[in-house]
């Protein structure tokens, strides 16, 4: 068998959400903590999400956005490599990434979330020189006590709420692992009083 060219490896496009809870006392996100048996990220504290599928194309294509919606999702990816091919291939991209994760956030959490609810928050590229790469689309999603989600997923071992804070105080003291992305994204979140702050931020999204 001829070895793997790291190099050569072509990025899978994924997706990630951080779900965030409305009117909670602080600040608190939905994670999850992977088995230890998983190729990627074993052990790790990830956000529900997934690679992106080809079921994910058929319902991005079938799918009937709100024009304001798509417009603000192209807007946000415009400097990714999603944006790279022109706005009409972006803006099926994006219908296609907004498919994956209202999908990935159903499956692994049992939650329903709608296009609507999902703002673009990040973009993280796994650097060459490994055997799998993600290019992947981070969003954020506020939800009310109305959204329940639970515990449904092969992939992780455990899946709760808990205080962005307390996540990042339990890996400083090295009880949980965080992937570099997940570490730079709940800081992020660390810095903003309340989620309303973190909904009207608008801040940029640019590749990293």
């Amino acid at each position: 068998m001829r070895p793997i060219d790291a190099e050569a490896v072509v990025p899978m496009l994924a997706v990630s959400v951080l779900m965030l809870r409305r009117d909670a006392p602080e600040l608190e996100v939905f994670i999850q903590h992977r088995v230890s048996t998983m190729d990627f990220a074993p052990g790790a504290v990830v956000f529900p999400g997934g690679r992106v599928d080809n079921a994910d194309y058929v319902a991005g294509a079938a799918g009937v956005l709100d024009e304001a919606v798509l417009e603000r999702h192209v807007h946000a990816w415009r400097h990714t490599v999603a944006g790279s091919n022109g706005e009409e291939a972006l803006l099926e991209l994006s219908a296609v990434l907004l498919a994956a994760a209202i999908r990935e956030v159903g499956e692994e959490t049992g939650a329903a979330i709608a296009a609507s609810e999902l703002l673009p928050w990040a973009n993280w590229v796994t650097p060459p020189g490994g055997p799998k790469r993600f290019d992947t689309y981070f969003y954020l999603v506020i939800v009310g006590p109305s959204v329940v989600p639970r515990h449904q997923t092969t992939e992780a071992n455990a899946s709760h709420w808990r205080p962005v804070r307390k996540v990042l105080d339990e890996a400083a003291a090295g009880n949980l692992q965080l992937l570099r992305p997940t570490y730079v994204l709940l800081k992020d979140l660390a810095s903003f009083d309340d989620a309303q702050d973190i909904v009207d931020s608008g801040r940029p999204i640019n590749p990293r």
